[in-house]
C-alpha cells in the first residue's frame, strides 16, 4: 500500500524546500528575500499589510524581513509625506543585484527540477498540484 499522498507530498515539499533554500544560500540570499524581492520588484502590492498578506506571513514577520534587508542595503523605505501611515519599499543598487543574482539561482534550480520530467510531465504536474489545492480550499 503506498504511502497517504499528503505526506508524501508533505515529504515532497520538505526535501525540495531545503535544495532551494540551499540554492538560495548559494547564491548569497535566502528564499525569504528572494519572495520579498520579487514582491518589491514586481511593485504590485499596496500597504506593508497587503505584501504580508501576499507572502502569506504576518506583518511583523515582513517587518523583521525588511529591518535586515534594508540593513543590508538591499531596500529603501520611507513615508509619504501626504500620507505618514503609508510606507514605501524600493530596491536599492545593491537590491537589484541581488535580485538579479537570485533569479539566476531560481532560474536554474527550476531547470533542474523540470530536468527529468517533459514538457506534457511537466504541464500535468501543475494541473495535479491545482486541483490538490483546490481540494483543500473548498468549503
Amino acid at each position: 500500500m503506498l504511502p497517504p499522498i499528503g505526506l508524501r507530498l508533505a515529504r515532497t515539499a520538505r526535501v525540495v524546500s531545503q535544495a532551494f533554500e540551499r540554492a538560495m544560500a548559494d547564491a548569497g540570499g535566502s528564499a525569504s528575500t528572494w519572495q520579498v524581492l520579487v514582491l518589491i520588484r514586481s511593485q504590485k502590492w499596496g500597504n506593508q499589510a497587503e505584501m504580508a498578506e501576499a507572502l502569506g506571513i504576518t506583518g511583523a514577520t515582513l517587518t523583521h524581513h525588511l529591518n535586515a534587508m534594508e540593513s543590508q542595503g538591499l531596500v529603501r523605505r520611507w513615508r509619504e509625506a501626504s500620507n505618514r501611515r503609508v510606507q514605501q519599499v524600493e530596491l536599492t543598487e545593491e537590491g537589484t543585484a541581488m535580485f538579479d543574482r537570485l533569479r539566476g539561482a531560481a532560474v536554474a534550480f527550476d531547470d533542474q527540477l523540470r530536468s527529468g520530467l517533459g514538457d506534457d510531465e511537466t504541464a500535468q504536474l501543475a494541473e495535479l498540484l491545482e486541483k490538490l489545492q483546490a481540494g483543500v480550499q473548498a468549503p
